[in-house]
């Protein structure tokens, strides 16, 4: 038997373009000898769909689609399809699928357990289904479980999250094979986590277990598909490709006919892919063709530049320097430099005229006052007017920069260089950014983004001689902390006891907290981390 693991890339609510990418592939699948398909979870409306499954129409619509694959699919093989299904409770539904064959819907299956930590949300829509089926399929008793039903192993984790462990429940009932529609999101080091799991569940049960994950970027969440097969001593017999759709042809009875993708594991290089990935379904999946972005001639929008231009092409990408009377001629032939590096156009907009103008507009508010951060606060929002006019004039969606570090501690304008309409790096740390970078030209062989802009001190450039470590730690320092204390949980207490300074730590704890208000305003982030400042980060702004 051969089963194909359908890995797309699916638009949320796109039913039309959804149901297209489906008949296409179980045509391709069939016409290379598949028996079965299937699909990621939820793939004909897409995931994450939040909000639309209170949408009953949506819902009756999804319903309609899959009566109509089950038309258009009758010739070639059968088909188990992730979406949603009502159930016979008013207004709740099951993350379910569907088992198609000859034409008709036959077989109705659901999931059993329902995240609701971090991103996931699925208790405020879903019912859980009350057991794991089962499909007869050629003689082969299938399991059918989806996604978040085989991450509950009490081996594997030492304690369950939940009471109830599916796959142990379909061990029970004599199943041949495990199958897993999935729509789980990517973040680094997750695929080998995945790994391990399917590896223990497999030889714990001495079962095979064909995973499929959706892929492909839905606004903050990167899903990095990576479809797979173990066998029942849980070793790797096949693996689709890594932040692309494929179609995984699985041949149960011969493993040794069977396809395994190579991936580059290195944090950069998962880090890279995912935030290409991110940027190009971002933009496209909400109606852009172009971007653009301030070019400082700093380390974060020479990054960003380099995945735009990788992500949806260099040609849709501009380059905006808006250089003041701080700006080092050095900063300005980095920008260049790196524009020539990715052929991506640019124009330069001095603000010293725009800076003056405001100085003399404010001058009767602010006599007697003395400089303070006020006036570098206006520079970054005079920056943040002329790129929102350029991108409403030019129907460019406006990339903004700021990484994680800056973003977690609040040095960062807010509607100045937090204007925009996605953070590329906002979950990238200022460490990272200087690792990403270094990757990326030993990758290229050459240097794309300028040895100087590596070289020289972090700055934002907002007055003589500023450098970032006047108003912040080190960020080799700064990055440790802030990892232990937002991505770990830590608490000051458990950081300080780790040799830092308790001050420091009470000072850079103080920082996250009050830049809450900036962060709730920020531009949605693509999510590379375990804990990112966005749909999963739901802290209150006003608090003790």
């Amino acid at each position: 038997m051969k089963i194909a693991l359908l890995q797309l890339n699916p638009t949320v609510n796109h039913l039309e373009l959804n149901s297209q990418k489906i008949i296409s592939s179980v045509e391709k699948a069939y016409k290379n000898g598949a028996d079965l398909c299937i699909t990621g979870e939820m793939s004909l409306l897409g995931y994450p769909p939040r909000d639309l499954l209170f949408n009953t129409s949506i819902i009756e619509n999804c319903w309609e689609k899959a009566i109509e694959i089950a038309r258009k699919t009758e010739k070639f093989c059968p088909l188990i399809l992730g979406l949603p299904i009502k159930s016979k409770q008013r207004d709740k539904l099951y993350n379910g699928a569907v088992f198609i064959s000859q034409g008709e819907p036959r077989q109705n299956f659901g999931k059993s357990l329902l995240p609701n930590y971090d991103v996931f949300d699925e208790q405020r829509y879903f019912l859980p289904y009350p057991q794991p089926g089962f499909l007869n399929f050629k003689g082969v008793k299938l399991g059918i479980t989806i996604c978040e039903d085989i991450w509950n192993d009490k081996d594997f984790w030492q304690e369950r999250k939940y009471s109830f462990d599916p796959v142990e429940a379909l061990a029970g009932q004599d199943v041949d094979i495990i199958l897993n529609l999935s729509a789980s999101p990517f973040t680094l080091g997750k695929q080998i986590v995945r790994q391990k799991i399917l590896t223990a569940l497999a030889r714990k049960y001495k079962l095979p277990l064909l995973y499929c994950n959706q892929v492909g970027g839905n606004d903050d969440l990167i899903f990095d598909g990576r479809s797979c097969a173990v066998d029942h001593e849980g070793r790797l017999q096949a693996r689709a490709k890594a932040f692309a759709e494929d179609i995984l042809i699985v041949n149960i009875k011969d493993w040794t006919q069977n396809r395994i993708e190579v991936h580059d594991f290195s944090p950069e290089a998962e880090a890279w892919q995912a935030l290409v990935l991110g940027t190009r379904d971002y933009v496209r999946k909400c109606g852009f063709k172009k971007v653009l972005l301030g070019l400082s001639g700093g380390i974060d929008s020479s990054l960003c530049a380099a995945i735009a231009a990788h992500a949806i092409g260099p040609e849709n990408v501009l380059g905006v320097l808006m250089p003041s009377p701080h700006t080092s001629k050095q900063s300005i032939r980095d920008a260049l430099d790196l524009a020539d590096n990715l052929n991506i156009k640019t124009i330069t907009l001095p603000i010293e005229n725009l800076m003056r103008c405001f100085d003399q507009t404010l001058q009767p508010v602010f006599a007697g006052l003395s400089p303070d951060v006020t006036e570098e606060n206006i520079q970054s929002r005079i920056r943040g007017n002329l790129l929102m006019a350029i991108s409403n004039k030019y129907n460019a969606m406006l990339i903004t920069t700021g990484n994680k570090s800056e973003l977690a501690v609040g040095y960062c304008t807010i509607y100045g260089d937090m204007s925009g309409g996605l953070a590329i790096i906002s979950d990238v740390p200022k460490t990272m950014v200087y690792r990403l970078c270094r990757w990326l030209n030993k990758q290229e062989g050459k240097d794309i983004i300028p040895s100087s802009v590596l070289e020289k001190p972090p700055s934002a450039e907002l007055k003589p001689d500023q450098k970032d470590e006047d108003s912040l730690p080190p960020y080799s320092i700064l990055d440790k902390i802030l990892h232990l204390y937002i991505e770990k949980g830590h608490s000051i207490d458990q950081i300080i006891a780790q040799g830092f300074d308790p001050s420091l730590i009470n000072r850079v704890a103080d920082m996250v907290k009050k830049a809450e208000f900036k962060r709730y305003q920020a531009p949605p982030g693509l999510k590379i981390t375990d804990r990112a400042f966005g749909t999963g980060w739901r802290m209150p702004i006003a608090r003790k």
